[in-house]
């Protein structure tokens, strides 16, 4: 009984993020020129993309080296060509199996299962994996309202500058006493792991540089790119499916506030979005073997084994 109703909810779940999903598509397409995003389609520049695919594939390297500094802190030591492959089947479990064990939850059960780690401290490194990332973020976002020009009165007073200013200066001191506080196991790691964050993230908004270049978008780049900030904050929001539908709302609604095109913007999260899922369904098709019960062990060079033992 207690199996049906743990698959009923988990079932529930999906089916809930599926329908928010498609409210939010139908919310997008609803609100833009269709045949204007189809017009974009067809112009676009595709050379363009084969950087764009491979700065993405390189942030997410960088922040699966945030997290095996992590794993190093709490006694786990494994290579990073593991730890990339782990990674990417992570990225698969995230988007493609939503209602299921997902990303993080898969390499907390097979590093407990295979080298005794304790989950209490792989749940604290997988949590303050993604605590990291959104300081990264937030970092940035906080530079690019200094820059950007918002058309939304309160912005543009002396009072908001003077938080953006505070928060740029003191998200990293206040990310440090977290860490201090919540996470001290993991503050040998602090600045090396902030660092990957921080390359990883430049790398996406890099990443994200080409894909407007490869729809004709040369204007208001850094207002693309703050807006996209805030969709990957609001994508992290377990809500949608691979956060498809709520970042192309985000632009949708903060395009007249901005300055950027509506349809292209909705084009370059769509596109983003297409990239995320295909390197995630990498993830799919690999195999790795884990040998031994200690916290130290070796990858199998036949790689011949399933995801779960």
């Amino acid at each position: 009984m207690a199996g049906l109703n743990q698959n009923f909810s988990k079932g529930l779940k999906t089916a809930a993020k599926l329908g928010l999903t498609g409210f939010a598509l139908f919310l997008v397409f609803w609100k833009i020129d269709t045949e204007q995003l189809v017009e974009i389609v067809k112009t676009i520049q595709w050379y363009w993309m084969i950087p764009a695919v491979l700065l993405f594939v390189v942030s997410k390297v960088f922040t699966a080296f945030r997290l095996n500094q992590y794993f190093k802190n709490i006694g786990l030591y494994i290579s990073e060509k593991l730890n990339l492959k782990l990674y990417l089947i992570g990225m698969f479990y995230n988007l493609f199996l939503p209602g299921g064990i997902g990303g993080d939850g898969y390499k907390v059960y097979l590093l407990n299962k295979h080298f005794k780690t304790p989950v209490k401290k792989l749940i604290q490194s997988a949590l303050l994996d993604r605590l990291g990332g959104l300081a990264a973020i937030f970092f940035l976002l906080f530079g690019l309202f200094l820059l950007v020009d918002i058309q939304i009165d309160f912005l543009e007073t002396e009072v908001w500058n003077g938080f953006i200013i505070a928060g740029l200066i003191l998200i990293t001191p206040g990310f440090w006493l977290v860490q201090k506080f919540l996470f001290a196991d993991f503050l040998p790691s602090f600045w090396s792991a902030n660092g990957w964050s921080m390359a990883g993230q430049l790398f996406q908004l890099a990443c994200a540089w080409f894909i407007l270049r490869s729809l004709g978008v040369t204007e208001n780049i850094l207002a693309y790119q703050l807006v996209f900030l805030l969709s990957s904050i609001v994508a992290v929001l377990p809500l949608t499916i691979g956060g498809v539908g709520a970042r192309e709302l985000v632009f949708v609604y903060a395009y007249t506030y901005v300055g950027i095109e509506e349809t292209a913007a909705v084009a370059f999260s769509l596109i983003f979005f297409l990239i995320s899922a295909g390197v995630s369904l990498a993830g799919a098709f690999v195999r790795v073997e884990l040998s031994g019960e200690g916290k130290h062990f070796n990858l199998n060079s036949k790689l011949d084994s399933l995801f779960l033992p």
